[in-house]
């Protein structure tokens, strides 16, 4: 009997509710969707009318994982549009801050989310008997990143302890050194994901070329904050022109937006950072970098999950790094005040997904406009794609038991926050 349709209704171990639709007529691949069941959460408009500071909070709710890179992102773009500049310290802490997330969420997805489908279990859960001490060592790693961010904006989630021009309190000596001693020995358990990752084999039956972004940081090192934006194509852009990058679009199948440049599907994610920026990796991350890089990082999404492994590890190194120079600065700086109450601000983090874009414009005090772009909106139409290529190529050879799960691997390793895109596998037709 021939395949007609291959549908997930729900696509598990993700953030949020998708599914997958793959559509065949006569035994031909005729459509991919990535569809997104997720009502629009309306922020955006929401925001307008209300302070900088509310909408702040407001943006930073649109994701429980994602809260403090929408954090981040809005309050550097608020903080352009009003004309204030934050000393050492205070981005020193935030981008400590930014580490606790970053930890957090890569451990999740690669020791909770992306492990099972490789060592064939369902779920994280039924890993512990054969191997509980990976999981026990994933739990440790994100655990930390969740009380690191507790540390830093004093909530493990939503925290509202970074302001516009600051912070409302800075964590004491003897609890940042707490926090790097910690880091410090937690990096053997970050490894593991890399080494077991790294000694399985990687399924290439959805390779395609890819085009990468990423934020530029303002060193030479490796960094998930900037002004500028790097592409796989050779080209840089300001921040500024975020739009023409992004092209946002609607689609009928999903309730979130999409995003193309030049109308080619792009991406952002650990795996593009790693593409634009791996080489500026230093210590433990760089050497396993060196040991796991190959070109096929440049065609097979599979591979962004031993990025996240490797960039956990490079997070738990700078975490020690940042608390040593926070430190060295021993008076706290008070809340910057604005130097004006209007004007327009754009801005991009890293998330742990991807770029992340801000924007705001502010009248009187008041924002009256918000546009807040997230990292799984701009890759959508690029999973949607190594969706495609990988079904086509599995039907062609025959290869059609346990399709959906396949199907399943390609879009967990985007690691999709449907939550923040506002949202994945369908088969019909074979």
């Amino acid at each position: 009997m021939s395949l007609q349709r291959i549908k997930i209704e729900s696509l598990a171990r993700v953030e949020g509710h998708g599914g997958i639709t793959v559509d065949f007529k006569e035994g031909k691949l005729r459509k991919v969707t990535v569809d997104i069941h997720e009502g629009p959460r309306l922020l955006e408009s929401i925001a307008l009318g209300r302070t900088p500071s509310e909408v702040v909070t407001l943006t930073c709710r649109i994701c429980a994982i994602c809260t403090l890179s929408h954090r981040y992102a809005a309050l550097r773009a608020m903080e352009k549009a009003l004309e204030i500049a934050v000393p050492p310290k205070t981005q020193l802490l935030r981008d400590l801050m930014h580490c606790g997330e970053m930890i957090e969420s890569n451990a999740l997805h690669v020791f909770l989310l992306a492990l099972p489908d490789y060592l064939g279990y369902p779920s994280a859960i039924h890993m512990v008997p054969e191997h509980a001490d990976d999981v026990q060592a994933g739990l440790r790693v994100k655990k930390f990143g969740v009380r690191l961010m507790e540390l830093t904006s004093a909530r493990p989630i939503h925290g509202e302890n970074p302001v516009i021009g600051g912070f409302g309190k800075f964590p004491s000596k003897s609890d940042l050194l707490h926090f790097k001693y910690e880091a410090e020995s937690l990096i053997p358990d970050a490894e593991r994901g890399v080494e077991i990752l790294r000694n399985l084999q990687q399924p290439t039956f959805m390779e395609e070329g890819m085009t990468f972004m990423c934020t530029k940081p303002e060193h030479d090192l490796y960094g998930w904050v900037g002004d500028r934006i790097l592409t796989s194509t050779g080209e840089e852009f300001n921040v500024w022109d975020y739009r023409k990058l992004t092209n946002e679009r609607v689609v009928p199948h999903s309730m979130a937006k999409r995003s193309r440049y030049k109308d080619k599907p792009y991406v952002v994610s650990a795996l593009a950072r790693f593409n634009l920026l791996g080489e500026r990796l230093d210590g433990v991350a760089g050497e396993h970098f060196k040991r796991n890089y190959n070109l096929s990082w440049i065609r097979n999404p599979m591979y962004n999950n031993i990025a996240q492994a490797i960039e956990t590890v490079w997070a738990l190194e700078e975490v020690p790094r940042l608390i040593d120079k926070l430190i060295a600065i021993e008076e706290n700086p008070h809340v910057v005040a604005p130097a004006r109450n209007k004007g327009a601000g754009t801005a991009a983090v890293e998330a742990p997904r991807g770029t992340l874009y801000h924007h705001y414009e502010i009248v009187d005090g008041r924002v009256i406009g918000a546009d807040v772009i997230t990292p799984t909106a701009q890759f959508l139409d690029m999973m949607e794609s190594h969706i495609r290529v990988g079904a086509e190529n599995l039907v062609k050879e025959g290869k059609t038991d346990g399709i959906e799960l396949k199907l399943e691997m390609i879009a967990r390793s985007y690691d999709p926050c449907i939550s923040c895109s506002t949202h994945l596998v369908r088969v019909r037709g074979l």
